[in-house]
C-alpha cells in the first residue's frame, strides 16, 4: 500500500471514529431531551395563544382567628420588623398547617405594626395570608388558574423552585448538544447530500426574515 494510500486509510478511520462518537452523543442527548422537548414544544404553543385560551380561575377564601398568644408575637415581631421581609417564626408557620393545611415554607413575610402578609405565588396560580394584628383576623386566599396556566409557568420558570430551574438549565446544555452534534454529523454527510447546506441556510433564513419583517 503505498503512503496517500495509507494516508487516505487512516484519514478515513479517524473520519469513522468521530463520526460514530458525534451519533452516540446525538442520541444521547435527544433521549434526555424527548420529554422536555414536548413539553416545552406543547407551552409554547399554548404560550404563544395565550390570549385567546381561557382561563377561568378558581378562588377560595378562608377565615379564622388566630389565637391571642400568637398574635402577641407577631405583633411584637411587626414592631421589630416594620418594612421588613422575614420568614415567620414556627409557631405561626405550624398554626397555619393545623388551620388551613397551608405550609409557609420558610417563606418571607412582609412585617409591619398593623399586620403580616405572606405571599406565596406558584406555577399556575397564587395564594397568600394575612394576619392582623389588632383583632387576631386572619385570612387566606388561593387562586387556581388551571393547568394551561399551570405548563406555562412550568416553560418559564415562573414560580416553580430551584430544583425545576436547575433542570431547565442541564435542559439547555442538552439541547445545545443535541444541536451541535447534529449540525457536525450534516457536516460528515454534507458531500454525498447536496441539499444539506441549503435546507440549513434555509432554517436559519426563515425566523431571520420574519424577525426583520413583521416584528416591531
Amino acid at each position: 500500500m503505498s503512503n496517500r494510500e495509507s494516508q487516505g486509510a487512516a484519514k478515513h478511520a479517524g473520519r469513522a471514529v468521530w463520526l460514530k462518537q458525534l451519533h452516540q452523543w446525538h442520541w444521547i442527548s435527544s433521549a434526555l431531551c424527548l420529554l422536555g422537548m414536548f413539553l416545552f414544544s406543547i407551552t409554547g404553543i399554548t404560550l404563544n395563544h395565550a390570549s385567546q385560551i381561557e382561563a377561568k380561575p378558581t378562588v377560595v377564601r378562608k377565615q379564622a382567628e388566630a389565637p391571642a398568644a400568637l398574635v402577641a408575637q407577631l405583633k411584637a415581631l411587626g414592631e421589630e420588623r416594620d418594612g421588613e421581609k422575614a420568614p415567620l417564626p414556627e409557631a405561626a408557620e405550624r398554626w397555619l398547617r393545623e388551620t388551613w393545611s397551608v405550609k409557609a415554607g420558610g417563606r418571607e413575610a412582609e412585617w409591619s405594626a398593623d399586620e403580616v402578609y405572606l405571599p406565596m405565588p406558584k406555577a399556575g396560580g397564587d395564594a397568600w395570608v394575612r394576619i392582623g394584628f389588632d383583632d387576631g383576623a386572619a385570612e387566606f386566599e388561593n387562586t387556581d388558574r388551571g393547568w394551561i396556566s399551570w405548563l406555562n409557568d412550568v416553560h418559564k420558570g415562573r414560580n416553580t423552585g430551584t430544583a425545576w430551574n436547575w433542570f431547565i438549565d442541564i435542559f439547555a446544555v442538552m439541547c445545545l448538544v443535541f444541536c451541535i452534534t447534529g449540525l457536525l454529523i450534516l457536516k460528515f454527510h454534507a458531500a454525498n447530500r447536496p441539499f444539506t447546506w441549503p435546507m440549513v441556510g434555509l432554517g436559519m433564513l426563515i425566523p431571520i426574515v420574519i424577525a426583520l419583517l413583521f416584528i416591531h
